[in-house]
């Protein structure tokens, strides 16, 4: 049994900074264990048994229900629950009361705002800033996010609407639409539309799938949401310049209206464009000055309110509509219209665009929920958030309001004023509900172009993310790529296309960095157990005969090759290629001691031809056989490849005697045709059987090789799973056995240097590994083995 002693200090940049970290009592630590192989350490630690389930275990537990399951389920279902019995009341009401009165009021002017981005009469985004609000207090986790009209979102539906009810045109041929206004139409459709996202958007909740938006990588959002603001900031370019401009659907929409914006430039109107940069200008600084002094602030200044009653103001009293002819927000109903069904037909056409929308409405949501759950130190769950938004989409749509989720500007205002739970959403919605039922007249004379102003400042922080494209360059540029992609695909082709086309490209950077991992040949740090990539470093101790590679993905169908090929490229010779010549040159020496040319003696082949044998003289190669391990049985003795053979014999000479695989970072390896790999040992393959074992044979066929040309092949720190199907599926024979397996890295090493000691014997003291190995022979007592120093340890 051997036994080894570690020494590892934490300082090693040079000897003087060893030395100096030595004097300064650094931190060290001393191990003293048995060298462990996989099949050794099994032997000496006993495993816990752990029972796993099957699968008709596991349906029967999903569907046992007991009291603590049931109180569970209620909980996780009405979260209100949960922090209704820890509210403070003294401490949190008077917070959220001030914190909802100030959403409420940004959520009007949003809710009327937004709505434009719908393609919808501005009062139906009232609706949309009411009733998703309800249904969220009650099912949402999230204590602070603000639900209600998202632009993105909007923008999304108000394609939608726009292709099927066009502002010039025929509606499309769907059966409702009958004796229905365009405006009421149009209603259906966005209701429809939300209805359907919900139902979604409930499905996955229910299904437990809220894992889904984790592929949705921040990049990706970002990008898109940047995307996004540009096509925000182009349809309220209408409104802003005071024009009339049909609503675009599809891709290359946002250039189509960018034309006939410039076509109609100059009929644009004047008073339009002063309300318009008069309200951003303002809004601008009073925004700026709130972020600079939010900390004095006890409220943030709701700039755009007041700017908006501003604005009614004036417009009522010079009347505005009538003198300048600019477009007002008219009459808004009093009250809340009764329930509508949605339309089937609606649902089929579509579909493909309900799902973005259900995709995006969540994922952004989640991620502003994530942020202020982290912040104020809570959970949140992300199953019962696709429930909760698709219960309120649903029954928001009922209702006739569009799709929700959160809007980042009016979640900032709840949590900045003090919100501590969703009774500041609920009062938000109270707010919504008083304008509506009592005071929405007021809005009647509000110039839509000041809506749109609102709108285009609140874009500033998507549009900023226009900065993030330098830091990703230098950091990362598959996530640049991933940035620029769906940037651009979503600009061009519009919202739907471009997100499925930046999915697209984050999926395909995620399979090229795992198709093209940057593998590495690693040396052991000077005095340590460690080991780095040999180009980082220069204080480094290869063993000679010694190659280590590490693999730094899990290995699929799509990748073996390529690990194949670096491989080959690492060691410097092609094994298959050598076993080949090998087998070749055998042939050629069984046929020339045949024919008497060759014969053996003490010295070894001695040539007895006349003249020279010409390398030519050989026998046709089977391809098969060329790939066996090489067979001396009929020959007088074993042929040592290394050295000069005869017959102008010429052989690639291997130096290498050990190859070791670290396996540390493979999580997971294709093993679904090990069963149908043991019968492989060559190229020659059945086309019935070639893409079953494709898989994974080149992996099991590349250990063979290696073997084969009598290069010992071990991998190491291996993991248990993996190790567990090699075993089930009987991969292990008489060529690639289990013993190839060790615990760690440096185990191997020291195993190797231990089997090989002329490994070490020419290298210098101070390149050698700090590693004692102190053997315990059976027969006897204790001794020491030291190849290069009379002290009483072996030094490697």
């Amino acid at each position: 049994m051997s036994w080894l002693t570690l020494t590892n200090h934490s300082s090693r940049l040079s000897a003087g900074l060893q030395a100096a970290a030595m004097q300064a009592g650094a931190s060290q630590y001393v191990v003293t264990r048995s060298l462990y192989s996989e099949e050794s350490f099994a032997e000496e630690h006993e495993k816990v048994y752990r029972h796993r389930k099957t699968a008709l275990e596991h349906v029967k537990q999903y569907f046992t229900c007991d009291a603590r399951r049931a109180k569970n389920a209620v909980f996780s279902l009405l979260p209100i629950i949960g922090w209704l019995k820890i509210y403070r009341v003294k401490e949190w009401l008077l917070s959220d009361i001030v914190s909802g009165v100030s959403t409420g009021l940004v959520a009007v002017l949003q809710g009327l705002a937004y709505c434009l981005l719908a393609s919808l009469p501005p009062w139906y985004g009232l609706f949309s800033a009411f009733f998703p609000v309800v249904i969220y207090f009650f099912l949402g986790t999230s204590r602070h996010i603000s639900v209600g009209p998202f632009p993105v979102l909007c923008l999304m539906i108000g394609s939608v609407v726009t292709r099927l009810v066009p502002d010039e045109g025929p509606p499309a041929n769907i059966t409702g639409f009958e004796g229905l206004t365009k405006d009421e139409q149009r209603v259906l459709v966005a209701s429809s539309v939300t209805f359907l996202v919900g139902i979604m958007q409930l499905a996955m909740g229910i299904l437990q799938v809220g894992f889904v938006v984790m592929y949705l990588s921040d990049t990706l959002v970002s990008g898109f949401t940047t995307a996004a603001a540009i096509h925000i900031l182009v349809s309220q370019l209408k409104f802003v310049l005071g024009l009339q401009v049909p609503g675009i659907s599809g891709p290359l929409s946002i250039i189509y209206t960018l034309e006939i914006i410039f076509n109609k430039i100059q009929s644009t109107n004047v008073c339009d464009v002063v309300i318009s940069l008069v309200i951003m200008a303002v809004v601008f600084v009073v925004k700026e000055l709130n972020d600079r002094f939010k900390a004095k602030l006890p409220v943030p200044i709701p700039i755009e309110v007041i700017m908006t009653v501003i604005a009614c103001g004036v417009s009522y009293a010079f009347d505005f509509r009538t003198k300048y002819g600019i477009d007002i927000v008219g009459h808004i109903p009093k009250g809340y219209e009764s329930p509508v069904a949605p339309n089937l037909v609606i649902f089929q056409d579509t579909a493909v665009e309900a799902f973005p929308m259900a995709i995006v409405g969540f994922a952004v949501a989640f991620s502003v929920a994530k942020v202020y759950s982290v912040k104020h130190d809570y959970t949140i769950d992300g199953n019962q958030e696709l429930i909760a938004f698709g219960v309120s989409n649903i029954f928001g749509a009922s209702f006739k309001s569009f799709a929700a989720s959160t809007a980042l500007s009016r979640s900032a205002v709840q949590e900045s004023t003090g919100g501590k739970t969703q009774i500041a959403g609920l009062l938000s919605a109270i707010i919504v509900m008083i304008v509506t039922l009592a005071v929405g007249f007021l809005l009647d004379p509000l110039p839509k172009s000041v809506l749109g102003a609102v709108v285009i400042v609140n874009l500033k922080g998507m549009l900023m993310q226009f900065r993030e494209i330098p830091y990703l360059w230098r950091r990362d540029k598959p996530d640049c790529v991933v940035w620029l992609g769906t940037c651009i695909a979503a600009i061009l082709l519009g919202l739907d296309l471009g997100l499925a086309a930046g999915l697209g490209v984050e999926l395909l950077s995620v399979v090229l960095r795992a198709q093209f991992p940057r593998c590495s040949v690693l040396a052991n740090i000077h005095g340590t157990d460690i080991y780095k990539d040999r180009k980082d470093y220069v204080n480094i101790y290869e063993p000679e005969g010694v190659k280590i590679f590490r693999i730094p993905s899990p290995i699929f169908f799509a990748n073996i090759e390529f690990f194949r090929s670096k491989l080959v490229e690492a060691v410097g010779f092609n094994p298959l290629r050598v076993l080949r010549k090998r087998n070749k040159a055998l042939r050629l020496i069984r046929k020339l001691l045949k024919k008497g040319y060759l014969q053996w003696t003490s010295n070894g082949f001695l040539n007895t031809a006349r003249g020279p044998i010409k390398e030519s003289v050989e026998l046709e190669s089977n391809a098969e056989e060329l790939v066996q391990p090489t067979d001396f049985k009929d020959l007088p003795a074993r042929v040592d490849w290394n050295a000069e053979l005869p017959a102008n014999i010429i052989v690639p000479r291997v130096d290498l005697h050990s190859l070791v695989l670290d396996f540390a970072a493979v999580s997971f390896l294709d093993v679904s045709a090990l069963k149908g790999l043991k019968a492989v040992s060559s190229y020659s393959w059945t086309i019935s059987s070639c893409v079953l074992i494709t898989l994974s044979s080149h992996l099991l066929q590349a250990l063979k090789e290696f073997v084969r040309v009598e290069v010992d092949v071990y991998i190491v720190a291996c993991d248990p799973y993996i190790l567990d199907k090699l075993h089930h599926c009987s991969f292990f024979d008489d060529e690639v056995q289990p013993s190839m397996f060790f615990l760690t890295l440096h185990d191997a090493v020291l195993h190797i240097l231990d089997k090989h000691p002329q490994c070490s014997q020419n290298e210098s003291k101070y390149n050698k590994i700090e590693t004692t190995v102190t053997v315990h022979h059976p027969a006897g007592g204790l001794r020491s083995r030291d190849r290069n120093a009379p002290d009483p340890e072996t030094r490697f």
